[in-house]
């Protein structure tokens, strides 16, 4: 494997501005699941019984059997649970993940979620597994999601949210719906774009940790003030990085059967309370945050160094360290992936290859150098970045007395150690150079080669800062 698809950076130190509607400090997301009546039942045609998030942790199915314990938890959800949560939410824009088949078992309950005027996000076909699928068999049940859905609802849904997918989830759904957002995801605390299906598609990350699903796990939630306080601080806390300029989502996810008994519902309620006593918050649907991401933050063609074929890359990078092209065919053999897409990711993989090769390599390196006095300029062997960066620190410009200097300076320092004087320039004046000049001099050999080969790595690391961006 020579390209890694993970996506290790995202946003990065310096995430996008979000510009919330009104300034707001935070967007709270909350997600309803309904999945009462969709799940693993023989009565569904599934071999077996449900088996995941009930109040029975650890719940094993049961191969060709109904579970009447089960079947009627997940019955409190439609009967009792949504109607409190309901009651609670019925005036704050949320989303429901609906699953399909549950929707067309709970006709009440949908009229409800739409005079609310709460989203209707497909949750898919079924609520059931699809990590051992066979790709043509999930991409017909996304199809027949979405038919279903548009067909009891009214409209085709503009998000989805599978949750118990597979690997192919994402591009498939990509592929068969004109979905504003897909939310199977779980890795930031803003939207983001990705390649999928063929496409630039919007990513609303959903959440594992402010999920009522804890109380169905083991090591999980057991009181409702657990659940509260959890909540209430990843809101403290993304409020406090709103007030200082960088505004993020809180997505919190609900299941009508955990989160509607009552001694969690509770809990929510004061959630509720403290989230509304704050000023400058945004509660909105997943659907009004991925139009807003979409205005503010369109998708973006942009140089992918992982995806360039050997040839591009070597075009493109070759000369960041100085007249050495070998070092980026060596970096562009490694594992990239989005991760490298980026200044710091590039530097990073060219530094590899520049610190794994002999010395004898990296003194050609170090010896393609230009020295500071600009002796190579009148030749017209200046790289033009070499070019630049002379210049940026007046050595293009030297006065008689000046140069004098540097090249007595630069003589002693070849005669000493066999390479001329590197330094990052941008990263100083005249003044600060002839000072460093004087200062290295004294360093023995190996002690200047492991220096010089730093300020090469600098001046590389600076270069793509210019070619790629900060």
């Amino acid at each position: 494997m020579t390209r890694y698809p993970r996506d290790m950076r995202g946003h990065g130190a310096t995430p996008p501005a979000a510009n919330w509607p009104g300034g707001a400090k935070i967007a709270v997301q909350i997600v309803l699941n309904y999945e009462e009546g969709g799940e693993n039942n023989i009565l569904h045609g599934d071999p077996a019984s449900e088996a995941f998030l009930s109040e029975i942790t650890g719940a094993q199915p049961w191969p060709g059997q109904r579970h009447w314990n089960m079947e009627t938890i997940y019955e409190y959800g439609a009967r009792a649970g949504f109607w409190r949560v309901h009651r609670l939410l019925s005036d704050v824009p949320i989303t429901v993940y609906g699953v399909a088949t549950a929707l067309v078992r709970g006709p009440e309950q949908l009229a409800a979620m739409q005079a609310s005027g709460w989203e209707i996000a497909s949750h898919g076909l079924k609520w059931i597994e699809h990590k051992d699928m066979d790709p043509e068999e999930e991409r017909a049940q996304i199809r027949e999601a979405i038919r279903l859905h548009t067909e009891v609802t009214g409209a085709p849904p503009r998000g989805w949210y599978t949750g118990r997918c597979s690997m192919n989830t994402v591009d498939l759904a990509a592929e068969e719906g004109d979905f504003a957002y897909i939310a199977d995801s779980y890795a930031d605390d803003l939207p983001y774009w990705t390649r999928a299906g063929g496409k630039d598609q919007l990513i609303v990350p959903y959440t594992m940790d402010c999920n009522d699903m804890r109380f169905a796990i083991q090591a999980g939630f057991t009181t409702g003030d657990q659940f509260e306080s959890y909540l209430k601080d990843s809101f403290d806390m993304l409020y406090e990085e709103g007030e200082a300029g960088a505004p993020k989502m809180l997505s919190i996810g609900l299941h009508c059967r955990l989160i509607g008994r009552p001694g969690r519902a509770m809990a929510l309620k004061r959630v509720l309370d403290h989230m509304r006593a704050h000023d400058g918050v945004w509660f909105a649907t997943r659907e009004q945050i991925a139009d807003h991401w979409a205005r503010e933050h369109p998708a973006r063609a942009e140089v992918r160094p992982s995806e360039m074929d050997r040839a591009a890359f070597v075009e493109a990078f070759g000369g960041i360290f100085e007249h050495s092209p070998w070092i980026a065919e060596g970096a562009h053999a490694l594992e990239l992936g989005p991760a490298h897409d980026s200044a710091a990711g590039v530097h990073n993989a060219l530094a590899r290859v520049f610190r794994s090769a002999d010395a004898d390599r990296r003194l050609g390196v170090l010896t393609a150098h230009p020295d500071l006095a600009g002796k190579l300029a009148a030749a017209e062997r200046l790289t033009a970045e070499s070019t630049a960066e002379q210049s940026s620190a007046g050595l293009d410009a030297l006065t008689d007395a000046e140069r004098t200097t540097f090249t007595e300076l630069n003589d002693a320092y070849t005669e000493k150690f066999g390479f001329p004087f590197i330094i990052a320039v941008r990263d100083h004046d005249k003044a600060s150079i002839m000072q460093a000049f004087r200062d290295r001099l004294d360093n023995d050999r190996d002690a200047e080669f492991a220096e010089a080969c730093r300020q090469v790595e600098r001046i590389a690391e600076l270069r793509l800062r210019d070619k790629l961006g900060a």
